[in-house]
């Protein structure tokens, strides 16, 4: 009987100690940043993009707006509940002058469950935490795209679209920047030609758009 309670006592220890050293989602992307940074930290009042892998992957995002300096920070696969969760890491310290946000894509494709209005109410949470912080920073929002491998979220990506554009358009210093049509076609499908082969991310085309209709609500 005390050899029973011994080995429960003890595989609960390794249990609570495995748990203690479980890295939260993303923590070496979050790491990796604060290194980069120790190396050569960002100039401060840059315009700061936040978000998922539609950010991560556009590398050369520098290229596409010269003559203003951009910091990108955006983590693949990330949702808006990693976006909240790390956004003293990822906001804050870089004092920017404009932050645009993309993100809220991978909130419904990880579960079924997940509305446009859970993701409308998560992108109001990390609006709150940084307007709290940086109340007179402009904020702009790129709406959710029209994936093809996601075109299935179409319904719920249109009502968390369309909810986000209406609080923003309440708030001071916003802008709900739309990408979500000028990437359709004649028909009403997502333009396969301006995405790589996983349907999913964006090649140059696709950024090409972006910066087209980001380019305006840029602080100069």
């Amino acid at each position: 009987m005390k050899k029973t309670k011994f080995v429960l006592l003890f595989l609960l220890f390794v249990h609570v100690l495995a748990a203690q050293n479980q890295k939260p989602p993303f923590w070496d992307d979050i790491q990796a940043f604060k290194k980069q940074d120790s190396v050569h930290h960002p100039i401060h009042h840059s315009i700061l993009f936040i978000g998922s892998s539609s950010f991560t992957k556009w590398t050369d995002v520098q290229d596409y707006f010269p003559g203003y300096a951009i910091i990108n920070r955006g983590f693949g696969g990330s949702t808006l509940l990693d976006q909240i969760r790390y956004v003293s890491n990822v906001v804050f310290p870089y004092r920017p002058k404009q932050i645009v946000i993309y993100c809220g894509e991978n909130d419904l494709a990880a579960s079924p469950n997940v509305t446009g209005e859970m993701v409308f109410k998560r992108f109001v949470t990390l609006f709150n935490l940084i307007r709290k912080k940086l109340p007179n920073v402009p904020l702009l929002f790129i709406s959710l795209k029209p994936s093809p491998s996601r075109w299935n979220l179409r319904n719920k990506m249109t009502d968390a679209n369309t909810r986000i554009k209406t609080f923003l358009s309440t708030k001071k210093k916003t802008a709900f920047v739309d990408v979500y049509h000028k990437m359709l076609g004649a028909d009403g499908l997502p333009l396969k030609e301006i995405y790589l082969e996983d349907s999913l991310h964006m090649n140059a085309k696709g950024y090409a758009i972006w910066q087209k209709e980001l380019q305006p609500h840029l602080s100069k």
